[in-house]
């Protein structure tokens, strides 16, 4: 944190802060942190000001796609999903008639999108990872702005391309690292900016993505192939990679990534287990990652499916579903190529180090968060972060509950999806990109430390990182 910061003014400046306007994100500030047991509220999403709504084409129908396109169902006033692209008719069909969209602004792919002259002021790309830079190229070229799913693109050479596009027309252009739009994380960076914590020494950081979510996303499902999409540690994990150079605020000069499959693999299916959980596996009752389990007996994940609106036709629909799709397959007996466990070690300018694991073998999930300072530290895990004093021993807690958000169940990520969709649709109708945090131009930066990462893994060598 540059110059050496005194106690009694580091505290002044956090009591200060709790008046002051935070850089991004709808939050209210902290509070003295001689007080114990504070909650950081969240603002009410939504833009009371906006005159007329930001029109938009939803390029993916799936589920980050209705998430995003679900914001103006709620907020009409601002944002008025125009157009759709998606080739699955079932998703095309709903999402049309879920926004109202006319019959002439229905696609099935994105190229037809842009065989048709500019009718809207945005476009929201939601697309797998590797349909992401041909939309966004073209998008930009055509003079729309974009709300971008993460990551940007799938090779360094894409994300520069794309950046550079930006730059030359002028878009507004947000990349989706809603974590930087979430109560947790933006209290925390405030926290760290204030001095209270003193130098910043270093940061361990978590994603336990839970074991579950790791069979079902990443072993079966779209992200499965890390050459056909992207590899784990940015097609999961550069949200995490962008939090850390975000609260650091420092260049990441130099990284080492290890990792590997370790436990989803052919030689490790139980004696009796067949090609699908339904096929009569003899393991399938004791499996934690039986399919029959998951998707049929316990119901979970089942956004996947485009069930019919005949819900007593759902079960037999699951097991349809289970036949002949991924989804029912065995996860030792997969095409899959993605990490199960990875861990990457950092050094950014002025020798702040941070650590990062992914972790699939988890019961849990949300992200675990430890910050030491030379003045006290952070323990924190998305639902509440204390920080100690190290010279008092006083220890406050802050309650990161988002009250005004939680009703809104299509805002995940702690609150980060619709608070992003907040700043991008201000940012869009004032053309004021300085209302957004997740710029390409911001967002860039993580996601090189991610392809480096990658090739610190796979080369077993510590690798620097040129911007």
């Amino acid at each position: 944190m540059g110059k050496k910061m005194s106690r009694r003014k580091a505290l002044r400046n956090i009591i200060a802060g709790a008046s002051a306007p935070l850089l991004a994100g709808p939050l209210v500030s902290m509070a003295n942190t001689a007080e114990i047991g504070k909650q950081a509220r969240v603002k009410p999403l939504g833009n009371k000001d906006i005159k007329k709504a930001v029109t938009a084409i939803v390029i993916g129908a799936g589920s980050r796609g209705n998430v995003y396109g679900n914001y103006a169902a709620k907020f009409p006033n601002e944002l008025d999903i125009v157009g759709v692209a998606e080739p699955n008719k079932i998703r095309n069909e709903r999402h049309t008639k879920k926004h109202d969209i006319d019959d002439k602004n229905r696609f099935d792919t994105w190229e037809d999108v842009f065989k048709v002259p500019k009718f809207a002021d945005a476009v929201i790309i939601a697309t797998p990872d590797n349909l992401h830079y041909g939309p966004c190229m073209i998008a930009l070229e055509m003079g729309y702005d974009i709300l971008l799913e993460k990551p940007i693109a799938p090779s360094e050479k894409e994300c520069r391309d794309i950046l550079a596009m930006q730059k030359k027309h002028g878009n507004i252009v947000a990349v989706c690292h809603v974590l930087r739009y979430a109560p947790y994380f933006i209290n925390l960076k405030e926290l760290m900016d204030s001095g209270a914590l003193g130098e910043i020494i270093s940061i361990q950081h978590m994603e336990p993505i839970e074991h579950i979510h790791m069979s079902h996303s990443y072993v079966r499902g779209n992200w499965h192939n890390s050459k056909e999409t992207t590899p784990i540690i940015l097609a999961k994990s550069c949200h995490d990679l962008d939090i850390l150079r975000w609260m650091i605020g420092k260049k990441c000069e130099t990284i080492s990534a290890f990792g590997s499959l370790k436990w989803f693999r052919s030689e490790n299916a139980p004696e009796g287990s067949t090609a699908r959980c339904a096929d009569g596996c003899a393991v399938e009752s004791t499996c934690p990652y039986s399919a029959l389990k998951i998707y049929h007996r316990d119901r979970k994940r089942g956004y996947v499916f485009d069930f019919p609106e005949d819900k007593s036709k759902h079960s037999d629909f699951i097991l349809k579903q289970l036949a002949t799709t991924n989804y029912g397959r065995c996860v030792y007996k997969m095409e899959n190529d993605q990490c199960d466990h990875y861990v990457a070690s950092m050094e950014f300018e002025t020798g702040i180090t941070a650590s990062f694991a992914m972790e699939a073998f988890t019961s849990y999930h949300g992200r675990r968060t430890r910050v030491m300072g030379s003045l006290g530290d952070v323990v924190g895990d998305m639902d509440t972060f204390t920080h100690t004093d190290f010279l008092t021993g006083k220890q406050t807690k802050w309650d990161i509950t988002v009250d005004d958000v939680e009703n809104y169940e299509d805002s995940g990520h702690g609150g980060g999806d619709w608070a992003l969709v907040t700043d991008w649709i201000k940012a869009v109708s004032t053309k004021d990109i300085s209302a957004l945090s997740s710029t390409v131009d911001a967002s860039i930066e993580s996601h090189l430390m991610g392809f480096i990462a990658e090739k610190s893994r796979l080369g077993k060598k510590t690798m620097s990182i040129d911007l």
